[in-house]
């Protein structure tokens, strides 16, 4: 079944693959989004096939406000009718993180509670989650597919193959805003405590967490914490 499932959609990215995704399973998809720096070319593209498509956005409560007003104005510009801002549960920010620092003592840890976990009980509700990473991004994301199937749920790439100048070449013929802080040196935008200015079209993520080893927040992880890769190698 998952295989015939890969292949009715082989060949297919961007747009052209978020078509059928998105009429295949109307009302079990949704769009994850972090509203950062490259986000509005799925956004748009989600835009142009249902503007009404469920978008989650985690509002971590450490976004830069930048983030947060550029949401604002994608959201009207693109007119998104489905986006949700999930934040943390109270209860668990009043045992783990009571004082807002947790990020500076256990960063794993921050992200679990501010983001993998609202974001997983969310996503019971849907059978299809479609995100806008890319492989040029390099680490665990270099060798991502444009369909996955992890924990029970068809995962979708449509930007897995595109290139920081095709990022670059769609915004500009589209004409769609920057974030604000791609003007000043950000090249990917997360949290504001573990993210700053820094790193190139080759290596957008340097600006994040650096200094460490953590590359990921986890939200794109398994149940078992392992990368999610397709099983039946279907990169094209």
């Amino acid at each position: 079944m998952e295989r015939a499932l890969f292949e009715s959609y082989a060949g297919l990215e961007g747009k052209q693959l978020l078509v059928p995704i998105l009429q295949d399973f109307a009302g079990k998809s949704v769009v994850v989004s972090s509203f950062g720096a490259e986000s509005a070319v799925l956004l748009h593209m989600v835009s142009q096939v249902n503007r009404a498509t469920p978008v989650i956005f985690l509002d971590t409560g450490k976004h830069f406000w930048e983030t947060l007003s550029y949401r604002a104005k994608l959201i009207d510009r693109l007119g998104l009718t489905g986006v949700q801002s999930l934040t943390p549960y109270a209860a668990d920010l009043a045992a783990q993180d009571s004082d807002g620092t947790l990020h500076t003592r256990d960063p794993d840890a921050c992200c679990h509670i501010r983001k993998t976990i609202p974001l997983a009980r969310a996503l019971e509700c849907f059978e299809v989650t479609i995100s806008g990473r890319k492989r040029y991004h390099g680490a665990a994301r270099a060798t991502l597919d444009f369909l996955s199937i992890t924990d029970g749920r068809l995962k979708v790439e449509p930007l897995a193959g595109f290139s920081a100048l095709d990022i670059a070449a769609y915004l500009k013929t589209h004409d769609l805003p920057p974030h604000p802080l791609t003007e000043i040196g950000y090249f990917s935008i997360g949290c504001e405590p573990c993210t700053q200015a820094g790193g190139t079209a080759a290596d957008p993520r340097a600006g994040r967490w650096a200094g460490s080893a953590k590359t990921e927040c986890g939200i794109h992880w398994s149940h078992n914490r392992k990368p999610i890769a397709a099983p039946f190698g279907t990169a094209h």
